[in-house]
């Protein structure tokens, strides 16, 4: 729950959000998912195909996708994650998802815990979370790493439980790259 006095602070990083991102053109249906194992990228790239802005998507829709899931963010691929996560951000900031949590998706890997941590040494040999998200945001402009900084810090403000990984993936990653 927001703080009465974050609910200025919140309108106004929405504001940043929506400015930030706005100039991004969504990736083509063929460059929806990032994989090709399983049956859940399938199903996000179908429940995305249809998606042509991310301002237009209803709440309910992205905590639900796909078919219930709640797993779009984990399978969307590199440009259609930073085409789609101003809509999560702000849907959370209006307290509108119940299932997903974007904090998760720009912060783990990043926090003191989880950064240095092998993803899966026997396919990916030493590759490390870091590794994996620095890859992940090096799209991400100044413009919009500043809208993600301003989001982590509203929803540290309130989170008692996510703010100190909130704040070591600000202190790791974004704040140098909001710079």
């Amino acid at each position: 729950m927001f703080a009465g006095g974050q609910s200025v602070k919140r309108e106004q990083v929405k504001q940043l959000i929506v400015e930030a991102f706005s100039s991004i053109e969504r990736p083509g249906n063929w460059a929806l998912r990032a994989s090709s194992e399983g049956d859940e990228p399938y199903l996000v790239e179908r429940a995305f195909q249809d998606k042509p802005d991310w301002r237009t998507l209803d709440a309910s829709f992205l905590d639900e996708a796909p078919n219930g899931y709640a797993s779009a963010l984990s399978f969307l691929s590199d440009e259609a994650f930073r085409y789609f996560l101003p809509a999560y951000m702000i849907a959370d900031l209006d307290e509108r998802l119940d299932r997903v949590d974007p904090v998760f998706h720009v912060c783990h890997g990043l926090d003191d815990e989880t950064r240095t941590r092998t993803i899966n040494p026997r396919r990916y040999g030493s590759r490390t979370w870091e590794d994996e998200r620095r890859y992940r945001f090096s799209t991400f402009t100044r413009d919009e790493s500043r809208a993600i900084v301003e989001y982590l810090r509203c929803r540290a403000a309130d989170d008692e439980v996510e703010r100190n990984t909130i704040e070591q993936a600000i202190t790791n990653y974004w704040s140098a790259r909001a710079a």
